[in-house]
């Protein structure tokens, strides 16, 4: 983390010099940390809900339903990899487990020798099925029903400017994806 300790003092005010760090305000300090405490918390309750119910992380999850959004359940390795924002090689790891509980298979891509396709299976669907109830409701206690109409908006306007401002545009990016 790029933030000060909490018991140091906040640095006195100097003049600014072009590398010295910004460091966060105590009331940035304070965002920051509510944030991350926040987010951890739901990502794990997140994860302990599904564990429970479908014994599956809450990403493999989120790699069932890209599928079941996906035409004829089917994307691309490369773009699983892309939208999960993971590795190519967690991605293979986590199909290898799908695949392993029949919930995907792989297939090869007949206009590209080295790529493949994961594929939802009819097996898959179902526990998708099954399970999405269940997450759904572990959802909407854990975040939408805490928060007022105008928070969820305002919430969810937040965080897509800070998705805009994260999601790298330039050629030759390091994107987890491409290793």
């Amino acid at each position: 983390m790029n933030t000060a300790p909490a018991s140091a003092p906040e640095p006195a005010p100097q003049p600014a010099k072009a590398d010295a760090p910004r460091w966060l305000t105590a009331e940035e300090q304070r965002v920051w940390r509510s944030y991350r405490h926040a987010t951890t918390l739901l990502e794990d309750h997140l994860d302990r809900q599904l564990q429970r119910d479908a014994g599956m992380p809450h990403i493999y999850y989120g790699l069932l339903v890209k599928l079941a959004e996906a035409p004829q359940y089917r994307l691309r390795m490369t773009e699983l990899a892309m939208d999960a924002k993971i590795t190519r090689s967690r991605l293979s790891h986590a199909i290898a487990r799908l695949e392993k509980n029949g919930w995907v298979r792989r297939e090869d891509c007949p206009s590209d020798k080295r790529g493949q396709f994961a594929v939802l299976t009819d097996q898959g669907l179902q526990v998708l099925r099954r399970t999405a109830p269940g997450h759904v409701t572990a959802v909407r206690q854990a975040l939408f029903d805490r928060l007022t109409p105008e928070q969820q908006k305002s919430l969810g306007e937040i965080m897509q400017i800070v998705a805009e401002g994260l999601q790298p545009n330039e050629a030759g990016a390091d994107l987890p994806w491409l290793r």
